[in-house]
């Protein structure tokens, strides 16, 4: 047994190592890994580091089942955010992650740190952010509860992301009664970097500085991992202290300061502090590099007073980065620090004993080997339920007796009103989406697109997952998300190149909930396979869930998809409106009429039932890449992918687009409303005939979409979230 490190006054029992998170066979391996019990400080670091947040000891052993390589691959998962070549010597670095414990709890700071954690992740790897993307999932809308939590993160994201100046360009909204207890609030963001100043977190050179910079170190946000490692129980509320606090304008003069000192050669490797803090980012960036590493806690900057190592090690204070410099390189550094008037500190060395070594006071008060902290954590591959297993607990009902509608049009508009189809004009009018001035498609189409700073080339960027096809049918909700991503960044001309994900999942230690995940992550992995559109990173956010009054119990599986795409001419992309009247509009994919799961069926009878659509991915990248040519080309005017509400939504999205009517076909609810996969609408002149496409109607200069008046239609779909939010709609 080896001697213990300072700070023993506290002894571990087994109701500390509980709240900490760990079982009892995790804690006989730490105890096993030292070889003595662990301090207070060192259980701290073991449960953050064995949290599911950090760890993803529950899904590392799938996880490598997806595709993460192909031609634009630079740098795959592993790395603070993925990266891919765009040629011309240049890359796109990108990410999604996850703040939904947060969020819950504290809508406004979760959401807002959320956008933050993630451009660090984005600006540490050398790049410079130029979109902010989120993905949205709420609970009913007439939950109590779910107004103030709109109101405050869309406030947070919009708050944050504004002072930051990275323009919020893109996203998702879901509602749906699963979501009443756990919210779910996933941020992206995307950047450029030149090729050769990319940079990574191994740490090496024994004897080289380590430093801390940005802001200093609070209390805020102490077990932040853990809690977003476990589910809700009744006690939400007291979780705020674990809820990070963000300051957006010490975030602008960060990536400032960065990106100036890695225009230089002084920077070996660099980590964001983001879950978990100073422990994560310090473990990482030595056990990456092969190395030791060796902490002064008295050299840490603190904002309070009186602060442990403990706390120092587990705060998740935000705006604060970990460096390793070249030797000699401090001062040059400091000075640039200093005159962005942020902290800059030497709290460490790089050293050969593979240990995290840290000293307070003169003491030491954590020995800990690092094998065991990283690559050794726990691993689990937890039980799963059968396809049939599956079924028989998720309970979907078989779809059946569907009566056929007596009124298609008030249909329509009861449809464009809908929680999921309604305008989210309201959301995005609170973010800034024209700052840096390269927005080249604003929100409100099917992708975003910004230009890439100086070029022609563009960026097209979506976030997708359909929840209820998940839950219904995992393997082909995992599919569809992947498909529908890579239909929407195709619908503005633009190749798709990769994508990331945020796996949200509730708890995994229920089989049926592992089979959500395993199921969904097949679907992704063929799907991205038939599309070659690999995934270069991600996140994993389990155990969302609560139990909390009047919430729900699991949220449904919603394994979000961010996908990036390439113009080589951001001036040929594509938009949804109609242009002119008197052109053709073209149905491009096949239709059988699929009501399983749709909207229609939810919102028009009440019902959630039937399997969810099927994707052919062979059909889709035909589909895909038929139109992509086709805008190239310029012989398309407009174009849409047709997904939630099927095919006339889609035909009235693009009318209330361009403010031009549409005459259609006479349609049955399953034509109209179907939601059949892998399909587009398009508009070409007159009597152009585009190879497989079937002509289904007309755009007129009536202002109108199979009868109803625009001005209904634009009124039902704008009024949803303005009537909803009422007096929030000031404050948010």
């Amino acid at each position: 047994m080896t001697n213990a490190p300072a700070i023993t006054a506290q002894t571990i029992t087994g109701e500390i190592v509980a709240q900490h998170g760990l079982s009892e066979e995790e804690y006989a391996r730490v105890l096993h890994a030292l070889g003595r019990e662990p301090n207070l400080t060192e259980l701290g670091i073991f449960s953050v580091m064995w949290s599911e947040h950090c760890s993803y000891k529950s899904s590392r052993i799938h996880l490598k089942k997806l595709p993460t390589e192909g031609p634009h691959v630079i740098c795959g998962p592993g790395e603070n955010a993925g990266v891919i070549d765009i040629g011309d010597g240049q890359a796109a670095i990108f990410k999604m992650e996850s703040h939904n414990h947060p969020s819950y709890i504290e809508p406004y700071q979760g959401a807002a740190t959320g956008v933050g954690g993630i451009l660090r992740d984005v600006f540490t790897m050398g790049a410079r952010p130029i979109a902010n993307l989120n993905a949205l999932r709420f609970g009913r809308p007439d939950h109590p509860k779910m107004r103030h939590l709109i109101a405050g993160v869309v406030h947070g994201i919009g708050g944050y992301g504004n002072c930051v100046g990275v323009p919020t360009v893109g996203g998702e909204v879901n509602f749906h009664k699963a979501y009443d207890g756990n919210i779910l609030v996933n941020a992206m963001t995307v950047g450029v970097a030149d090729q050769d100043k990319i940079f990574y977190s191994a740490a090496s050179g024994i004897g080289n500085s380590i430093v801390y910079v940005g802001s200093k170190t609070g209390r805020d946000g102490i077990h932040g991992a853990t809690m977003a490692s476990a589910d809700f129980g009744e006690d939400s509320d007291s979780k705020r202290p674990t809820v990070q606090v963000g300051d957006p304008f010490t975030e602008k003069l960060l990536i400032e300061a960065c990106l100036e000192l890695m225009a230089s050669d002084a920077i070996v490797a660099i980590q964001d502090m983001g879950a978990a803090g100073l422990t994560s980012s310090s473990v990482e960036m030595a056990s990456k590099g092969g190395v030791g590493i060796a902490l002064d806690m008295n050299a840490v900057p603190q904002r309070e007073t009186g602060m442990t190592p403990y706390e120092m090690m587990l705060s998740e204070s935000q705006e604060r980065m970990l460096m390793v410099l070249k030797p000699g390189r401090e001062d040059f550094a400091e000075a640039i620090f200093r005159k962005w008037e942020l902290d800059f500190a030497v709290i460490g060395t790089v050293t050969d004993t593979g240990r995290m070594v840290l000293t307070w006071n003169g003491e030491t008060v954590c020995d800990i080997p690092l094998g065991p902290l990283a690559d050794e954590a726990p691993l689990y591959d937890r039980p799963a339920a059968s396809r049939e297993a599956y079924q028989a607990w998720a309970g979907v009902a078989p779809l059946s007796d569907i009566p056929e509608s007596t009124d298609i049009a008030a249909d329509l508009l009861k449809l464009m009103g809908s929680p999921d189809i309604a305008s989210r004009r309201w959301i995005w009018e609170q973010y800034d989406h024209m700052v840096g001035a390269d927005t080249v498609q604003r929100p409100g189409g099917d992708a975003a697109v910004v230009r890439v700073h100086g070029t022609q080339k563009g960026l097209a960027m979506s976030t997708d997952c359909t929840p209820r096809y998940c839950y219904a049918d995992p393997y082909e909700g995992g599919k569809q998300a992947v498909a529908e991503c890579y239909r929407n960044l195709s619908a503005v001309g633009a190749t798709p190149l990769a994508i990331t994900n945020c796996l949200n999942f509730a708890n995994p230690q229920r089989p049926e909930i592992m089979a959500q995940l395993t199921g969904c992550l097949d679907g992704m992995g063929d799907a991205c396979r038939a599309l070659d559109f690999p995934i270069v990173s991600g996140n994993v956010s389990l155990y969302n869930e609560s139990k909390a009054t009047g919430g729900g119990s699991a949220i449904l599986p919603t394994p979000a998809i961010g996908g990036v795409g390439l113009l080589a001419d951001w001036s040929t992309s594509a938009t949804i409106a109609f242009k002119a009247a008197g052109e053709d509009i073209l149905l491009i994919g096949g239709t059988t009429g699929h009501l399983g799961q749709s909207l229609y069926l939810r919102e028009i009878l009440g019902r959630e039932a039937g399997a969810p659509p099927t994707v052919d991915l062979a059909a889709e990248r035909q589909a895909g890449e038929l139109i992509r040519r086709l805008i190239l080309e310029g012989r398309v005017t407009a174009v849409h992918d047709v997904s939630d509400g099927g095919l006339l939504v889609a035909a009235t999205e693009m009318a209330l687009a361009g403010g031009i009517g549409a005459e259609l076909d006479t349609l049955s609810a399953a034509q109209a409303f179907g939601e059949d996969q892998g399909r587009y609408l398009v508009t070409v002149p007159s009597g152009i005939e585009i190879e497989g496409a079937v002509r289904i109607g007309r755009t007129i200069d009536r202002s109108a979409v199979y009868g109803i008046p625009l001005a209904d239609l634009r009124r039902a779909h704008e009024d949803f979230f303005p009537t909803l939010m009422g007096a929030d709609a000031a404050l948010a």
